[in-house]
Order: C-alpha cells, then structure tokens, then sequence
C-alpha cells in the first residue's frame, strides 16, 4: 500500500471512528462517569461528568449515569416504600414498629464517587433504577435497621410511646449509629447529607432521618385504652365523693348557724320548694309551700 493510500485509509478510519462517537446527557438530578474503553485500549476511568452537562465519548467508552442530589429511602411497608417497616425491640422486651424515611446523596466528589462506583455499584448494575434500589437496600437499609435496633435496646417502650424527649433523643441516637454503620459497610462516605454543597467543604454531614414514634402491639394499645377508660372513671368516682363531701361540710356549717330547722328551711329554699314573700315593713316574712 503506498503511503497516500495509506493515510487515505486511517483517515476514512478516523471519519468513520468519529461519525460512530456518542454522547451522553447528565440530567441536573444525576451525575455520571466515563471510562475509557475503546476497541484498542484497556478499561481506565477518563472523568466525571458533572450534573446538568452534555459529554460526548468514543465508540466502546463507558458511562454511567447514576441518581444525584437529595434521594430519599422509605420504610413503611407502603406500596412505594424501599423497605417495610422495621420491629425493634425495646429495653424492657417490648416489641415496637417503626417508620421513617432517610433523606441522603451521593458523595459528589468525584474520586469518592468512582471509588463507590467500583467497589459497590458495579455488583448491582447501580447505575440502573434495579441495581440502584437493590443497592440502597443493602448499604442503607440493613444499616438503618442495625441502628433502630440498637438505638431502641436503650430505651423503655412507654417513653418511646408517650414522651415527647425520649422519642427525640431515641431519634438522634439512631441518626448517629446509622452514620457509623453506613460508612462502616461501605467503606467510605459515600452517602453525605442531603443539603451538602462543594461550598461545605470537608464537612460532608450525615444522612438525615426523620422517624414516627414507634407503636405497641394493638393488644397493648388496647390495653392502653381500656386503663385510661379505667383511670377517668376513678376520677369521675373520686371527684363526686369530694363533692358530697363538700356538700356535707357546708350542711354541717348551715346547722351550726341557723340551727337544725333553719338549715332545713334554708335548703328548702335554694332548691325552690317553698316560697319567700316580703311582706310589709314591719311584718316579717311569709313562708308559704311550693305551689307545684
């Protein structure tokens, strides 16, 4: 082949190498990788691509787009829950249900980011909606479930229930363990808090969690209900003794002013049985019996 023909060849070559080029397009809720892996070269990672860009790539390079900014993972066993709500149990043996959500995102950087990819994402295809959910159960929601049972093995059932502090302190205590144990089974921080910025710097801050107080067994919330019912009739009982007990000390009281009969006629006029007229000045008082 003559040298003309030659470069004439690896021209063609090239033209047709770059009409056969693609491109990607990264959503601005998503962020991607590139690795370059032409027909002539090894799998190396080439860049990332950053949120709300266009990169174009040769024939045979890899990119893969995966969910960015704030994401979140439900458990209530509803139909578009992540996961079903968790039991735990709580220091004093009671089993609890509880729900929540976990709000996260994927560590932006980008050295962070092709680390999770190779070490986590490429076992579940995670750049796709399967391998992505299938992954966050695995690496938030076995976390997440390590750490409500833990958290709750601190605390008494009845304060988790019906005290407002205890369900707070029950729910920040979860949020710490859960960072530890997320990171633990990772091997990095690679789910960060879902406000965080490149503005923050270093500080990448925590998934953040939001969780329902936890609920009894319905038979203990019956029970519950049925010693509350219990309860307000006890009161109800107690407070119409004290009444009559009122009433018996003041009975008392009009008997040593007015004396046995004057307590009687007393009575007997508060509760209308007998009428009062006021007679001329001078002429005392008339006591007549009800007419009815």
């Amino acid at each position: 082949m003559t040298p003309n023909r030659t470069t004439a060849a690896l021209a063609t070559a090239a033209l047709a190498l770059g009409l056969t080029a693609c491109s990607v397009s990264v959503d601005p809720d998503e962020m991607g990788l590139e690795y370059n892996a032409g027909l002539f070269s090894s799998t190396a990672f080439d860049q990332c691509v950053e949120s709300g860009n266009r990169e174009y790539y040769g024939p045979g390079d890899e990119v893969y787009v995966y969910p960015g900014g704030q994401r979140t993972f439900t458990f209530s066993g509803g139909d578009e829950a992540e996961m079903s709500s968790e039991t735990v149990v709580t220091a004093d043996n009671l089993e609890m249900t509880s729900t929540g959500v976990v709000t996260f995102q994927l560590n932006p950087d980008c050295a962070v980011f092709q680390q999770m990819h190779e070490l986590v994402g490429t076992k579940y295809g995670a750049h796709e909606d399967e391998g992505w959910n299938e992954m966050i159960r695995d690496y938030v929601g076995q976390p997440l479930r390590r750490a409500l049972d833990d958290a709750s093995a601190e605390f008494e059932w009845q304060a988790l229930y019906s005290d407002d502090d205890a369900k707070r302190e029950w729910e920040s205590r979860v949020g710490e363990l859960l960072v530890d144990y997320v990171t633990e089974m990772g091997g990095g921080a690679f789910f960060i808090s879902p406000t965080y910025t490149t503005e923050d710097g270093d500080d990448l801050g925590a998934p953040q969690l939001t969780l329902q107080r936890p609920v009894p067994p319905e038979t203990v919330r019956e029970a519950m209900t049925e010693a509350h019912q219990v309860a307000e009739q006890i009161q109800t009982a107690e407070a119409r003794e004290e009444l009559a007990d009122a009433e018996a000390e003041a009975m008392q009281s009009l008997v040593d002013l007015l004396g046995p009969e004057g307590a009687v006629l007393y009575e007997a006029i508060k509760n209308g049985d007998v009428d009062v007229v006021a007679l001329s000045p001078g002429a005392g008082v008339s006591v007549t019996g009800s007419g009815d």
